[in-house]
């Protein structure tokens, strides 16, 4: 049997990553590995046991290629108007599908997020 554990996004500027974690999706930081060439810090939610990992490699000064995105992380929120009103005032917001109820944040290397109602996407939108 598996069950999820994390998922990785390598970032150029961990700083300014933290920042956004922290101000778009209240993700804190839960631990930290630092070595000489890279440091990880996983981020989680507070609720579940998933973690995000940052992870920042020292030497890296040139952005990542995410080739063409055809993948995100996805997060549900229990309040999907106000998150939707703070990411559209942070103009955090890079697409939306109105009819399907879901929207995506851009981070600051790129990587979408998909914001998405608290249980009634999954149920409606997979049958």
């Amino acid at each position: 049997m598996f069950t999820f554990n994390h998922f990785n996004f390598n970032v150029k500027d961990l700083d300014t990553s933290l920042k956004f974690y922290q101000d778009a999706l209240g993700l804190k930081e839960i631990s930290r590995n630092e070595t000489e060439d890279f440091i990880i810090v996983f981020l989680g939610d507070g609720h579940t046991g998933f973690r995000l990992e940052l992870t920042w490699l020292r030497d890296r000064k040139e952005p990542y290629d995410l080739g063409e995105q055809e993948y995100h992380l996805a997060m549900t929120t229990d309040n999907y108007e106000e998150a939707h009103a703070w990411h559209e005032k942070n103009h955090w917001i890079v697409f939306e599908n109105p009819k399907m109820g879901i929207y995506f944040l851009e981070d600051p290397d790129g990587y979408w997020i998909e914001i998405v109602r608290d249980g009634s996407y999954m149920e409606e939108h997979t049958r």
